[in-house]
């Protein structure tokens, strides 16, 4: 626990031409010693990165019969492969941030999507240490780190257009062409071709038959879902096509030979209950190194062989700073994937999930080379949440109405249902983890190990993302939330105790959730109403206990007690609550709001007009260009309103 598309210029490219453009020596030796940088010869090796975004394995090199992936199967050929890695997290920008930083995200503060957050000093990205190494440092066109990559202007908000700028100048300019002569380069290579949005567009002349798409088991047979799963085949095909051009423009160049080339995802994707979500359909990647003859010291492995061995992305840092002959700095959180010391081999992958743009939520697992196991703190909240964006998909729209009409077996509407507190899944037997044995007699020592093991992580790390996001930011305007919860006496323990407690949703936790919902602590008295509001009806003789949380200091504990008691019917001063908590002048408190809202359901009718009134004065501001910031908040209403508003309450001439 260290804690214009390239390829629509490439369609006549011939697909034989471009492997064998990428023709490697064969390098032998299973049992070469890995030594370290300092004992290799003096030449440094180029190294590049090529990265996919949203893909699972679904290639040839991982046994998928269906896809079309003649570069990377013969890439993978010539590589390390390895069998079980996987991304901490199912979502782009936290994902980022840990790649970039080697540091886990929910650690630092920086594990819900967009969030700019700041970091301690100490931290610097990889670029810092390549740099000071003697590498030229690029990357052609992905950034996106999600914390605040420069100081900035206090209280000043800046576009995602901003950052990205911002973002840009820990890199080198122009790409690896443009070094200084004998200087070895490092270059990331981003593919967009299988990215989610990539569904939102339909393919001409496709090349994959829907009719012949494996479904996995969660999703029910309809012909959206059938094409989005061919699209998703021809995109990745797409994709693979630029990593072949990639390596022949590579080979052209004659740097191949003098290059560690890896290809992996930033996470899984892209159909829905992938990308975002815990299941291996959003965490496990694909990943792969290929090593030239003249490195091959630093690699335990010969190329071509397989490897079981659990890596996940953090581990990419301190691996590059390795390869470069640089040292890693002790506060990274991963570990080299090529150590000789097998002590450092980890036996889980630490995976979570926080808010998703605007849908909070709050997931914690481990996955091992057998079990998964997942721990659900916000269980009342479906993992079919609506989001705009993943909604864009009409895969997405397809099973929710399949299932809204009753067309869907239990297992495909599961996804639209509250969840369990504990997820344990034996992925050899259930690869799409759908067959929960956390409740199994047979299961009960792996399950009990699996908690524990969680248990000890999260706290271990201290992990940040038990704060919740309103409460975080108030608390962090002069210090960083890694420094927050390690002052003397923040009980950032007890907090992560009482949601695991609240998450259980068990009766005989009344009394001590009650107790603790007048703890001084703001973030103990939040889990404490979360808990409540899961018991829902058993929690009713705590009425007047939540109703006193409507005047609490804190933000967060007042829409959550708001959202209990509305829950109870007891909705009228909580109803006023989260209208004026809509207002807040956090934006992450107002996100907070609009997710209650929204939860409340037809609960929220008397409120419909304002919500209503809300969103047209939103949807004004962004047509005069003065939403900044606040797209997330006008979606989630958006669609609030939409489910509530009827012809009577429209307004201004507004649909929803």
């Amino acid at each position: 626990m260290k804690a214009m598309s390239m390829f629509d210029s490439l369609k006549k490219s011939s697909c034989n031409v471009l492997i064998a453009c990428f023709i490697v020596p064969s390098i032998s030796g299973a049992n070469d010693i890995q030594k370290k940088p300092e004992q290799a010869q003096q030449k440094k090796p180029n190294i590049l990165w090529i990265v996919s975004e949203d893909n699972s394995p679904l290639l040839g090199a991982y046994g998928d019969s269906f896809a079309t992936t003649p570069h990377i199967d013969q890439l993978a050929q010539r590589s390390i492969v390895y069998d079980n890695a996987f991304a901490n997290t199912p979502v782009c920008a936290p994902t980022r941030f840990s790649i970039l930083t080697g540091l886990h995200a929910n650690v630092m503060g920086t594990g819900n999507m967009r969030s700019r957050n700041r970091v301690p000093a100490f931290v610097e990205p990889y670029t810092h240490y390549l740099q000071a190494a003697g590498y030229h440092v690029t990357n052609d066109n992905k950034t996106d780190y999600n914390y605040a990559t420069a100081v900035t202007e206090a209280g000043k908000a800046l576009t995602y257009s901003q950052w990205q700028v911002l973002d840009s100048k820990l890199w080198n300019q122009g790409t690896y062409t443009d070094r200084s002569p004998e200087q070895p380069f490092f270059h990331v290579y981003n593919i967009f071709e299988s990215h989610e949005s990539r569904l939102h567009s339909p393919i001409k002349n496709r090349k994959h038959d829907s009719s012949q798409v494996a479904l996995p088991p969660y999703h029910p047979d309809t012909p959206e879902i059938r094409a989005d799963w061919a699209q998703y085949y021809d995109r990745i095909t797409q994709m693979d096509a630029l990593v072949g051009a990639k390596l022949a423009e590579l080979k052209a160049a004659g740097e191949l030979e003098d290059t560690i080339v890896f290809y992996y995802s930033d996470h899984g994707g892209a159909l829905a209950r992938s990308k975002r979500f815990v299941y291996d359909t959003g965490t496990k990647i694909p990943f792969m190194v290929h090593v030239p003859a003249q490195f091959k010291h630093l690699v335990p492995h010969p190329m071509g062989e397989r490897t079981a061995q659990m890596i996940d992305l953090v581990d990419l840092a301190p691996t590059l700073l390795y390869l470069a002959g640089a040292e890693s700095p002790s506060h990274m959180h991963g570990e080299n994937i090529f150590s000789e010391n097998t002590k450092n081999q980890k036996e889980h992958a630490y995976l979570y999930r926080g808010r998703m743009d605007v849908r909070i939520d709050l997931v914690r697992a481990l996955r091992g080379k057998r079990f998964k196991y997942i721990r659900n703190y916000m269980p009342h909240r479906p993992n079919g949440q609506h989001l705009e964006y993943l909604w864009k998909a009409a895969s997405v729209r397809s099973w929710q109405e399949e299932c809204q009409q009753g067309q869907c077996n239990k297992t495909q509407q599961r996804f639209w249902q509250a969840r369990p507190a504990e997820e344990l899944y034996d992925t050899r037997a259930d690869k799409w983890e759908v067959n929960n044995l956390a409740d199994s007699p047979l299961y009960t020592d792996t399950l009990r190990k699996m908690r524990a093991a969680l248990s000890r992580e999260n706290r271990g790390y201290k992990d940040v993302g038990f704060i919740p996001e309103g409460e975080l930011a108030a608390r962090t305007r002069d210090i960083t939330a890694y420094e927050l919860v390690r002052q003397d006496g923040f009980p950032i323990e007890l907090i992560i105790d009482t949601a695991e407690i609240a998450s259980l949703g068990n009766q005989k936790n009344i009394p001590l959730l009650s107790q603790r919902l007048e703890h001084p602590e703001a973030s103990v008295r939040y889990w404490s109403a979360v808990g409540l509001n899961i018991l829902k009806e058993k929690a009713r003789p705590t009425i007047p206990l939540l109703k006193k949380r409507l005047k609490d200091t804190s933000a967060d504990v007042q829409i959550a007690a708001a959202e209990a008691l509305i829950q109870l019917g007891a909705s009228e001063q909580a109803l006023s609550v989260l209208m004026k908590q809509l207002e807040n002048a956090s934006p992450t408190v107002r996100i907070h709001a609009a997710n209650a809202v929204n939860e409340i359901g037809d609960k929220a009718k008397p409120i419909a007009a304002e919500l209503q009134a809300m969103v047209a004065a939103m949807e004004a501001r962004k047509a005069q260009g003065k939403l900044l910031g606040e797209n997330y908040l006008l979606s989630a209403l958006s669609h609030t309103v939409g489910e509530l508003c009827t012809a009577e309450c429209q307004i201004s001439g507004l649909r929803y």
